[in-house]
C-alpha cells in the first residue's frame, strides 16, 4: 500500500483560532501516519514562538481548555512528538519584526521554496 502524501499546512494568520486549528490538523494528520510540514508566515509565526501569547485572542486557549478541548501547548507538544516539521518563514519573521530567538528550538527558519519542496507532490491547506 503506498504511503499517504505529505501534508503541508500553511498558517498565515496570527489569530488563536486559526493557529489552534493548524495544530489540530497537523497533529491529527501525523497521528494517522502522515508526514506533515507546518509553515508559518507573517503573524502566523507567533504560533511557533515559545511564548505564543502575542496571538490575537490568546485568552481563548483557557476557555477552550475549560470546555475539554486540547490547548495550543498540548497540540504543539503532540505535533513535535509526532515529528511534524515546523518552519517559520524568514521573510514573515522580518515582516513582523520577530527575532528567531523567540521560536521553539525545533523550528527551522527557511523560505517558501523549502516548504514547497518539502511538500512536493503532496497536499497542502492554508489556514
Amino acid at each position: 500500500m503506498p504511503s499517504d502524501p505529505t501534508l503541508g499546512v500553511l498558517l498565515l494568520s496570527g489569530s488563536h483560532d486559526r493557529a489552534h486549528y493548524a495544530f489540530v490538523v497537523a497533529s491529527g494528520a501525523a497521528a494517522l501516519g502522515r508526514t506533515v510540514v507546518l509553515f508559518a508566515t507573517n503573524k502566523g509565526c507567533l504560533a511557533l514562538c515559545q511564548d505564543w501569547s502575542g496571538l490575537s485572542d490568546a485568552g481563548r486557549d483557557a476557555a477552550i481548555q475549560a470546555r475539554g478541548v486540547a490547548g495550543l501547548d498540548t497540540l504543539r507538544e503532540a505535533s513535535l512528538e509526532m515529528d511534524v516539521r515546523m518552519i517559520a518563514c524568514e521573510a514573515g519573521l522580518r515582516a513582523e519584526a520577530l527575532d528567531t530567538s523567540l521560536l521553539l528550538p525545533q523550528v527551522e527558519v527557511a523560505g517558501i521554496a523549502t516548504f514547497l519542496s518539502a511538500v512536493g507532490a503532496g497536499q497542502f491547506i492554508t489556514i
